[in-house]
């Protein structure tokens, strides 16, 4: 399993020099179009606490608990190093869908998952459709921030 050793958000940054170019470019267009949505890094959570323990960029942050009453602050957009990629995962839903499936095929991303999507270099991407993507977070976040808690309870 490909695990990040970073502490910081300057580590995680570093971490992967060839990537972090990529890293900072996908940064300037989160924060140019979402800039609400503050960069944070975030930790990952210990074994038996709510939420994945991966590290990660985390932009925009709620706080929500799982069935055992536990509960964890989360990115409301989350950016991953993987081993052969990057991750970007979305806590949002629009009409009770999450929002990223709208986008399968649009953004110019390798992988699509039910509320994430992966590519290797930041040249691949579409970056007017990503745009649109991270705007439209950052809007359905500012008018009802309980719609990422709803989505990671699965309500």
């Amino acid at each position: 399993m490909f695990r990040v050793t970073a502490d910081t958000l300057q580590a995680y940054l570093d971490f992967d020099p060839e990537r972090k170019r990529d890293l900072t470019a996908l940064h300037k267009l989160i924060v140019s179009v979402a800039p609400a949505l503050k960069r944070h890094f975030h930790q990952g959570t210990p074994a038996g606490e709510a939420g994945m323990r991966m590290k990660m960029i985390g932009y925009g942050k709620f706080r929500y608990a799982i069935k055992s009453g536990k509960s964890t602050d989360w990115p409301v957009i989350g950016v991953a190093l993987q081993k052969n990629y990057i991750s970007v995962y979305v806590t949002v839903t629009r009409q009770g869908a999450p929002v990223v499936s709208r986008y399968a095929g649009k953004l110019g991303e390798l992988r699509m998952g039910g509320n994430n999507f992966s590519f290797e270099r930041f040249d691949d991407l579409k970056q007017g459709a990503v745009s649109i993507l991270f705007a439209e977070v950052a809007g359905i976040f500012e008018a009802d921030p309980d719609n990422p808690v709803r989505y990671m309870q699965g309500s």
